[in-house]
């Protein structure tokens, strides 16, 4: 059976004719997809430092097994490795927070009882039109109405709005008391 697969799939080089790279594109799209489904399914979504990094590095190796660049059963158990590593990792990120800081990276506090923190946005590189940017996208009016505000490890910006009981005054030419622009 062995023989057979590796007479379908080719050899380890270049030197694999058309058909056999298509087969092993899709080879290697269907053990991507049961790695991504049974892995971690954050792998290839919006997350962390740590998830980007794997997709990149598994997308490059696997690339190589379809090409024939490079042995393909060491490629594929190369790939499954990583992503066992990948989940590894992530467990004990899980179970020891500072060391969960230092792979995937920790949140910043961008707004604070409605005010703008400047050192922090400057640090992350976040603009005032990056902050308006997510009012949009949460369907808030203005930053007037954001409480506080969060640059997250997966480089989003969550916002978080005042209840409706600690609102600030607005002044009468429009502007909230709390931030100042």
């Amino acid at each position: 059976m062995l023989d057979f697969l590796n007479a379908l799939i080719g050899p380890d080089s270049k030197d694999i004719l058309w058909w056999q790279m298509g087969l092993r594109g899709i080879l290697v799209f269907l053990l991507t997809l049961f790695m991504v489904r049974y892995g971690d399914h954050r792998i290839f979504g919006k997350s962390t430092a740590l998830d980007i990094v794997l997709g990149i590095i598994l997308g490059s190796i696997l690339s190589r097994a379809i090409t024939g660049n490079s042995p393909f059963y060491a490629t594929v158990f190369t790939a499954i490795l990583l992503v066992g590593f990948h989940w590894l990792l992530a467990m004990v990120a899980f179970h020891i927070k500072g060391f969960g800081k230092y792979v995937k990276g920790q949140e910043t506090q961008l707004i604070k009882d409605g005010n703008l923190l400047w050192k922090e946005m400057e640090r992350e590189k976040v603009s005032l039109n990056d902050l308006y940017e997510a009012c949009r996208k949460d369907k808030m009016e203005d930053l007037k109405n954001v409480k506080d505000a969060y640059f997250e490890r997966s480089g989003e910006i969550s916002l978080i709005p005042f209840s409706k009981a600690e609102k600030p005054e607005t002044k009468p030419d429009g502007c909230s008391r709390v931030i100042n622009f």
